[in-house]
C-alpha cells in the first residue's frame, strides 16, 4: 500500500492536483506517526493497520464535515468532503448490509461464539478477515444485538 501512496503523490503532482497532493502527504503523515509509535513498541505496522488508519481518517473527515455543515461553512465542508473521497480511493469497496451480516453469522459459527461474552473473538475474526472493508463500531453492535444479553 505504501508504494500505492507514493505513486499517487508523483501523479498528482504532475497533474497539478493540490487537493489530491495535500491530502495524500497528510496520509503518509500519519503513516510516519504510526510507524514511529509502533517502532517504540518494537511492532510494524501492516496492512491491516494502514486500512484502520485510513478509515480512522474518514471517520475524523466525516464528523468534521457535519460540524462545518451546521455552522454554514460550506467551504471548509467542501474540502473535508473532498478529502473523504480521496481517502476512501485507498480503501477496498466496503461491503454492504446483507455482506456484514453473513460475515457476521459466518464468523460467530466459526469461532463457536455461544453468548455476549464471545464478541471479543467474533469481532478479532472480523477484523481479520475484513478490514477496511466494513465499520467495526457499526458490526460490534450488530455482533452483540447476535449474540443477545449476558447471561
Amino acid at each position: 500500500m505504501r508504494e500505492q501512496f507514493t505513486s499517487q503523490l508523483k501523479l498528482a503532482m504532475k497533474a497539478g492536483e493540490r487537493r489530491r497532493v495535500d491530502t495524500i502527504r497528510m496520509i503518509t503523515a500519519a503513516l510516519k506517526d504510526k510507524d514511529i509509535e509502533a517502532r517504540g513498541q518494537g511492532k510494524s505496522v501492516g496492512d491491516d493497520d494502514i486500512l484502520a488508519l485510513l478509515q480512522k481518517m474518514v471517520k475524523s473527515r466525516q464528523e468534521s464535515l457535519e460540524i462545518y455543515e451546521k455552522a454554514g461553512r460550506a467551504d471548509l465542508a467542501g474540502q473535508e468532503a473532498e478529502e473523504i473521497v480521496i481517502i476512501r480511493s485507498f480503501l477496498p469497496e466496503p461491503m454492504d448490509e446483507a455482506g456484514v451480516e453473513a460475515a457476521i453469522t459466518e464468523a460467530i459459527t466459526e469461532t463457536g461464539a455461544a453468548s455476549i461474552k464471545d464478541m471479543g473473538k467474533v469481532v478479532a475474526a472480523l477484523k481479520a478477515k475484513y478490514a477496511g472493508r466494513m465499520d467495526f463500531g457499526k458490526a460490534s453492535a450488530l455482533v452483540k444485538a447476535k449474540l443477545g444479553p449476558a447471561g
